[in-house]
């Protein structure tokens, strides 16, 4: 049986490998697209998880366990799939705003599940908190991008 730092630790250590997909991720997608509002807001998009993953390092290693260094093979095949869809599609730029706003759906529900957990410290759940809604703003961005594209 794991211990509850173990517990809480695998839990961030998942959403910090999802975290190094999104950067990741939204750094593909600018590398995807020349639109000149939407090149800017996925770089800052992949440096705000950048941020992100600092804060979910610091908090795991104050639990004593080992971040994890890199995303899932998930993620790879996922930008693997970008880069595809962005070499197909017709409007590349449409097409990198329906992943991210897949990408973000996917990660305020993610967010929530692990909120969820009445065993996180008030620090662990104040920093995931403030990220969740960070993503859910950017996703209103997105949603407001996609009628200027």
């Amino acid at each position: 049986m794991s211990t509850y730092t173990e517990t809480i630790g695998e839990k961030l250590n998942n959403l910090l490998e999802k975290t190094y997909d999104a950067e990741k991720g939204y750094k593909k997608a600018a590398e995807n697209t020349e639109h000149p509002l939407l090149k800017p807001y996925f770089e800052r998009r992949s440096k705000e998880r950048t941020d992100f993953k600092q804060a979910i390092k610091t908090e795991i290693k104050q639990f004593g366990q080992n971040p994890e260094t890199e995303g899932s093979l998930t993620g790879k095949v996922h930008r693997t799939w970008m880069d595809t869809k962005a070499l197909f599609a017709s409007d590349k730029a449409e097409a990198m705003l329906e992943e991210s706003i897949r990408g973000e759906k996917s990660a305020v529900d993610e967010y929530k599940e692990l909120l969820s957990d009445t065993q996180l410290p008030p620090s662990t759940a104040i920093m995931l908190k403030d990220q969740m809604n960070r993503i859910a703003y950017d996703l209103s961005t997105i949603k407001t991008l996609e009628n200027l594209s």
